[in-house]
């Protein structure tokens, strides 16, 4: 199988293994000449996953055109914030043949679209696949077992992508609910800045694991308002990835709310939100400005949005556990 690999950061470089364990031509696509010739010459990039190597296999390219060209699939793991501009940078090369599947979760802050509508109005396709799950790129690159959900409501794009993927330490969960797994994929950050939170306020396992209870139930309320499936947040882009990212430093949302809960002057949390991409912040003011406009009611994501954007003391998380 030919594939474009769209983004040479850590989950690119994390599913690049996989698919060259699956026998994979990969072509890996950068915007960026110097992370180009950074990976050519050393194949790493210690900044992103440390002791990790791209196969030499692996074709590397600042040229869309080649990165597109006779593909069989077509990944793409860029930031969310690129998305719009990317999809239009591919529009020329895209071919009526061509499945594609996103490896990016969230929202587009500026209008609330996810990411499978931006792809659908910007290239005029339906084949597309949405990929999430617990899966840090670290972690990827261990080879031990984890992981992913894949949806689409196409069935060749879903065997393609299964196929591409699946290997025997990447478990593949297939479903036709692109809304339900891009909603999981988004939120749980949200979720990972309270969880942060608790942990900044040393609170107890017993305390966190009732708000990760809640968390389930929030995110479960939210699949159903965008139209979803409420079953879904039991997947590995639902549960899996919401337990994940509540309980490790890795993620940039859970070590942002940690500054936030043990922090009262905050100077700590605004200078890592403004080093850092923190996904769910932004995620959390798009999806708050979205339910506001639908006049829809979700207490837990209210308050989080309360503490983390109005700066309303983080115990206030405590109150609301117990009176909820």
């Amino acid at each position: 199988m030919k594939v474009g690999l769209l983004g040479c950061g850590a989950y690119g470089m994390a599913l690049s293994s996989a698919l060259i364990d699956n026998h994979c031509t990969v072509t890996m696509w950068t915007k960026f000449e110097e992370e180009k010739d950074l990976l050519e010459k050393t194949r790493k990039n210690e900044n992103y996953i440390p002791n990790f190597s791209l196969s030499k296999k692996i074709k590397i390219t600042t040229n869309m055109e080649e990165c597109l060209k006779e593909k069989d699939l077509i990944i793409v793991a860029i930031p969310a914030a690129f998305i719009a501009s990317t999809t239009l940078e591919m529009k020329p090369y895209i071919e009526k043949n061509h499945h594609i599947a996103i490896a990016t979760k969230g929202i587009e802050q500026e209008t609330g679209k996810f990411m499978h509508e931006i792809f659908e109005e910007n290239l005029n396709t339906k084949q597309l696949a949405i990929i999430s799950g617990p899966s840090f790129a670290i972690d990827l690159v261990s080879k031990m077992p984890t992981g992913l959900s894949v949806a689409s409501k196409n069935k060749e794009t879903l065997d393609l992508v299964t196929k591409a993927l699946k290997t025997d330490y990447i478990n593949i969960e297939n479903t036709e609910d692109i809304i339900g797994v891009e909603v999981c994929g988004a939120v749980k950050n949200i979720f990972a800045i309270a969880a942060g939170m608790l942990e900044g306020l040393k609170a107890n396992e017993s305390t966190k694991a009732t708000f990760l209870k809640e968390a389930v139930e929030g995110m479960k309320k939210m699949i159903k308002i965008f139209g979803g499936k409420e079953e879904t947040v039991m997947s590995f882009a639902g549960l899996g990835d919401l337990l994940l990212t509540c309980s490790s430093e890795k993620s940039r949302n859970y070590s942002y709310g940690v500054l936030l809960g043990e922090n009262t002057t905050r100077t700590k949390a605004q200078e890592y939100l403004e080093k850092h991409t923190v996904e769910g912040y932004y995620t959390l003011e798009a999806v708050y400005q979205t339910f506001q406009e639908k006049k829809e009611h979700v207490p837990i994501l209210e308050l989080i949005y309360q503490i983390a954007v109005l700066k309303s003391s983080p115990k206030e998380l405590f109150t609301y556990l117990v009176e909820k």
